[in-house]
């Protein structure tokens, strides 16, 4: 058994490895964290990069793996990558959900019976509050969307990302989601980082590295702490939370980032419920 493997059994480390798949977006969200958007740079990792990221993670005894972005589904080769690095480890797919076409949806059913989950950003039961953090018409494609997905037999999760959520407004999200087929425990309810877009926008609470779990993720920039690391403000990527720019062998970014997690000084809990 590797170091890693024997860390990740542990709990030391946690299983999942993160993959951003790119940068650029088809919206322009109040909070983004890349401060993504359609003419933004692309940054993709590739095909060929992403799978080499599953076996090796897989090799070295991960146990999960992580898409995010940017829009994952902006990747004409998404999908069938998808389904490729399903065959080597669990994934979860992070997508803002208003790219399911007709022909996405029907690429889709190949992901129906693996163990693959398709996690859609949906941030209120009310479309105007909605629509106000990501953009005009998210809430109606969003539902459309989870609702066909859901009808193909794909695992869908919904994180719901806000500043507060009182008990009212949780119920009503809640019974949206139980309607659509979604089970309360694939719903994911997070804070605002105060990181990328959301600075400017005067949203999010501030975080300390305590709070972040340290699950490698892996850019076409370099390898960070958490997925919550690689952000961007002013256009600038920030390195505050960067491990290493050498992402290749997977396990040396791994190494590294196990040894910082080892030479932590002990101390409170994460305050944060940051997923």
């Amino acid at each position: 058994m590797s170091e890693i493997a024997e860390a990740v059994g542990d709990g030391v480390l946690p299983g999942r490895v993160w993959l951003y798949a790119n940068y650029h977006c088809n919206l322009t969200c109040t909070y983004c964290l890349t401060e993504s958007a359609p003419k933004v740079a692309k940054r993709e990792l590739g095909a060929q990069r992403m799978l080499e990221v599953a076996a090796q993670a897989r090799a070295l005894g991960f146990t999960s793996l992580g898409v995010t972005g940017g829009e994952p589904f902006l990747l004409s080769y998404l999908t069938e990558t998808i389904i490729e690095m399903a065959e080597m480890l669990p994934i979860v797919v992070l997508t803002n959900g208003t790219l399911f076409t007709r022909a996405r949806l029907e690429e889709a059913r190949g992901l129906t019976g693996a163990p693959v989950a398709i996690q859609i950003s949906l941030d209120s039961a009310d479309p105007v509050a909605n629509d106000t953090m990501r953009g005009p018409e998210n809430f109606r494609r969003v539902v459309a969307a989870i609702d066909a997905l859901v009808a193909r037999g794909v695992r869908v999760r919904i994180a719901t990302t806000a500043d507060h959520i009182d008990e009212h407004e949780l119920e009503r999200l809640c019974q949206l989601h139980r309607g659509l087929g979604v089970a309360d425990e694939d719903h994911i309810v997070r804070p605002i980082l105060r990181r990328g877009r959301a600075i400017d926008s005067g949203l999010g609470v501030d975080t300390d590295l305590i709070d972040l779990p340290p699950e490698l993720t892996i850019t076409a920039d370099g390898a960070y702490w958490s997925p919550f690391g690689p952000t961007v403000h002013g256009g600038r990527l920030d390195t505050d939370l960067l491990v290493s720019r050498t992402t290749s062998p997977l396990d040396k970014p791994a190494n590294i980032l196990l040894r910082l997690v080892q030479g932590r000084a002990r101390g409170d809990d994460a305050k944060l419920d940051i997923r």
